[in-house]
């Protein structure tokens, strides 16, 4: 699906040239531009119009989590027919190990992990190996590795209507991909096992 912008504004003043310099140039190879404007100039609409020229997967980062998700939010509402995704940090809270030689004291790493941003991250990567029209809105956080996309695919389970494969593969399959078995507690990271039927709950849903 191209991606479709959905707004009730019209480019004006400056934007419309920009947006046109900036489609043009990165379609010849240019890989660094910068767009300069002050705050309110509409830099953010602006960008929006040249992913919808281009109409390539866009990965947008920010300074940090709070840029992140107000520019995450205005995506989601220019563009609410693609995929627009959220990458951040999903700890809560990190204290790294640490020692301190004037006390002899070791201090063992501590994290606490948001799972709501966790399971937005988790869409985010399964939307880049599922489609094109996406816009993933990051902080700075996203450049460290995670994973290749190789391992991340061999983690996947795909079922496609009409296939037909044993229900102990599948299960297996959802074992080796760390979802959980509780036919009580149906969450999500879990699956239910009823006679013949299989539920999944997604991680990512």
């Amino acid at each position: 699906m191209p991606f479709q912008l959905e707004s009730n504004y019209k480019p004006r003043g400056d934007q419309a040239q920009a947006i046109a310099k900036l489609a043009k140039s990165l379609e010849a190879g240019n890989r660094h531009q910068t767009l300069l404007g002050v705050t309110g100039s509409g830099k953010t609409f602006t960008i929006a119009n040249v992913i919808r020229e281009i109409d390539r997967p866009t990965l947008v980062i920010s300074h940090n989590k709070t840029l992140a998700a107000q520019l995450y939010s205005e995506f989601k509402q220019f563009f609410p027919r693609n995929a627009v995704e959220y990458f951040v940090s999903y700890f809560d809270y990190y204290q790294p190990e640490a020692y301190i030689p004037r006390s002899d004291t070791y201090i063992e790493k501590d994290s606490s992990i948001n799972e709501e941003i966790e399971r937005l991250r988790l869409s985010a990567t399964s939307a880049l190996l599922s489609r094109r029209d996406v816009i993933v809105v990051a902080s700075v956080s996203c450049i460290y590795g995670i994973t290749s996309p190789e391992d991340y695919e061999r983690m996947l389970l795909t079922v496609k209507r009409g296939q037909h494969t044993s229900r102990e593969a599948v299960l297996g399959r959802l074992v080796d991909m760390l979802y959980e078995r509780n036919d009580m507690n149906f969450s999500r990271g879990r699956f239910r096992v009823r006679g013949d039927v299989v539920e999944v709950y997604p991680a990512t849903a």
